[in-house]
């Protein structure tokens, strides 16, 4: 039913082959014997089980030697505990920044073998072949399981024009496909209970659509802690959050029948499992585990899913509920449950065996019945796949930039050489934008001591069109130097910061070129870069290629003098890794800047009213 080209027809071949095999009527192709396996339904350890595979699926489970039929193989694993293979209930796979052939190298050593791939990353660059470039790497053999759901915000806003664009009709026809179980995390909170806001209308009719599909509808709750306002979330039919960042706000959204998916870092997994378990929290059923963002260099230092268990249990967690927290419990989220999340009958394949559950020691992942990592290491080819044209050339910006295209010319009227200028900060949620004097040099507005130059370039029209402004406590301060991103959550236009005009001219151009990813220029001259070669987001390569030129990036960052310091929310010193998610329009943001669009010209917007303002005067 996940497959590309699965239909009901070929499902329901697939069980009637099973429940024969089930009868002992027909052969099975592998039996796991002896495991003591984890029962998620009752969350109890069965000491010495049997697991019976046939077609990739799970045809019987019980108690060793029972099970009367004969399996082409049998494989002894007793001494050891078996557990379903973990699901992400919510994850950007494109924040790792590998594609989906790559990313299943990457995760199923830690357990990882289905995801519900939050998408509105690459469904805002190329919306319509959203949901066909998620399933291409199953179609070429992929062992990873992929449940794509179409993004609600694309675009993020009313205000941003993205390279999709999700209504009813869209997110209609994508739930069609029998692998897209709802609609991604509704962010746009001020389009959800505003009648008057311009994205009203287009955010409930993909809400209906999913409903009339029976999908599931995510939601996306920073900011939102009242009684009234996680009551409005709910009953607008917003049913989970992965954004609680406080413990008493988990509790207070977990009692109000939100679904939660923790995070083990920003107030999630270390906050609120403590608390629950402090509250005496019986049933854990409505709780799961996510990684929501983790690029490819974290992740092979941390883990993946693994690390989410890991830190459940250290949380305090009671050990069976961290295992369900990260498979049955999102897969029944998700109406998935009778595929995915669990060692039973009718479902993949797809077991976890461990020596030791309680310090999540992983020895060997099977999916789809077969035997896919040993020990960390992934055992499969990585199937090669010729990404096309429509997810390789992404970046539509229209021609070439120049030092000229960054300027802000002075205002009209400007006095005494300076100049009032909008200025905003990385994370900063307050509901209006700080108005700084800034110098005025032959005409033009330049940076202060503390303001560099940003600007974001619409990468999908071909039109040469950018915005700009000065930010605050971000950006290099050595002189001619810049930094380029076409990561930028959620719209993913590219973004350039720099202390020179001609610098972010020369970074966004080398960025082009290559496609998208990162380019430092550092004194003039380009010192590092991150290829992100399809969609702008993501690359075809091993996953501890990019690590390395991640890594890379980092390294020669640390030769440039950074502005910022102590006291910005979720920043760290030197290259600002954040902000590829200070970009974001969602609640709680305010003013923010976006590529010029209809209902913002200028790019400078109140994202919850509609205002706009110059950015000089």
């Amino acid at each position: 039913m996940i497959d590309p080209q699965q239909t009901n027809q070929s499902e329901t071949e697939t069980r009637q082959h099973l429940a024969l095999v089930a009868l002992a009527k027909r052969p099975a192709d592998v039996l796991i014997g002896g495991v003591t396996l984890l029962n998620v339904f009752t969350l109890e350890w069965l000491e010495s089980w049997d697991v019976v595979i046939a077609s990739g699926r799970i045809a019987w489970t019980g108690p060793s030697g029972q099970w009367p039929g004969e399996a082409a193989e049998i494989v002894d694993r007793r001494g050891f505990y078996a557990v379903p293979g973990f699901g992400e209930p919510h994850k950007h796979i494109e924040s790792t920044h590998l594609t989906p052939e790559y990313e299943a190298a990457l995760v199923l050593p830690d357990g990882n073998t289905w995801t519900v791939e939050a998408s509105h990353e690459f469904a805002n660059v190329n919306g319509r072949r959203n949901v066909e470039f998620w399933l291409t790497a199953r179609k070429h053999g992929s062992p990873l399981k992929i449940f794509p759901v179409p993004g609600s915000a694309t675009p993020p806003t009313a205000f941003e024009e993205t390279g999709g664009y999700n209504g009813y009709e869209q997110v209609r026809q994508d739930l069609e496909n029998l692998a897209v179980p709802g609609l991604d995390e509704v962010m746009d909170w001020s389009a959800v209970w505003n009648p008057e806001n311009p994205g009203y209308e287009r955010l409930w009719g993909a809400m209906r659509a999913t409903w009339e599909a029976r999908g599931v509808v995510a939601g996306h709750g920073t900011g939102l802690h009242t009684p009234g306002e996680i009551s409005a979330f709910a009953a607008a039919g917003l049913s989970s959050d992965h954004e609680c960042r406080q413990a008493e706000e988990a509790w207070n959204k977990l009692a109000r029948g939100v679904f939660l998916m923790l995070r083990p870092v920003h107030g999630g997994v270390d906050r609120a499992i403590p608390y629950f378990v402090q509250r005496g929290l019986k049933d854990w059923s409505n709780v799961s585990l996510t990684t929501d963002d983790r690029d490819a260099a974290e992740t092979l230092e941390k883990g993946s899913c693994d690390f989410n268990v890991r830190c459940a249990i250290e949380a305090g967690a009671p050990v069976e509920a961290a295992y369900a927290m990260a498979s049955y419990y999102p897969a029944r989220y998700w109406h998935l449950e009778h595929l995915v999340g669990s060692v039973a009958p009718g479902r993949y394949a797809d077991l976890v065996l461990l020596s030791d559950p309680k310090n999540v020691a992983i020895d060997e992942v099977f999916a789809d019945g077969k035997l896919v990592a040993k020990r960390g290491r992934y055992l499969l080819d990585v199937p090669k796949i010729e990404w096309p044209s429509w997810a390789t050339q992404t970046m539509q910006v229209g021609g070439t930039f120049q030092r000229e295209d960054f300027e802000i010319a002075s205002p009209a009227g400007a006095r005494d050489g300076h100049a009032t200028a909008a200025v905003l900060e990385p994370f900063s949620f307050r509901p209006d934008f700080t108005a700084v004097q800034l110098p005025i040099i032959e005409g033009r507005v330049e940076r202060g001591e503390n303001a560099t130059k940003f600007a974001i370039i619409d990468r999908y029209h071909g039109v040469k069109s950018l915005s700009k402004m000065f930010w605050i406590n971000v950006g290099p301060k050595t002189a001619g130097s810049a930094l380029a991103c076409s990561v930028a959550h959620d719209h993913h236009n590219v973004w350039v910061l720099g202390s020179s005009d001609a610098a972010m001219a020369q970074a966004a151009n080398a960025l082009v070129t290559m496609g998208g990813g990162w380019v430092l220029v550092h004194a003039g001259e380009i010192t590092a870069t991150v290829r992100f070669e399809v969609g702008g987001l993501m690359t075809a390569r091993p996953a501890e290629a990019v690590a390395a030129d991640l890594r890379n990036l980092w390294t020669e960052a640390e030769k440039l003098e950074w502005l910022g310091g102590p006291g910005i929310p979720f920043w760290t010193p030197g290259l600002p890794k954040r902000m590829v998610f200070a970009t974001l329009t969602c609640t709680p943001w305010h003013w923010v800047l976006v590529a010029p669009s209809r209902l913002a010209p200028q790019g400078f917007v109140d994202v919850t009213t509609g205002k706009t303002h110059p950015v000089v005067w």
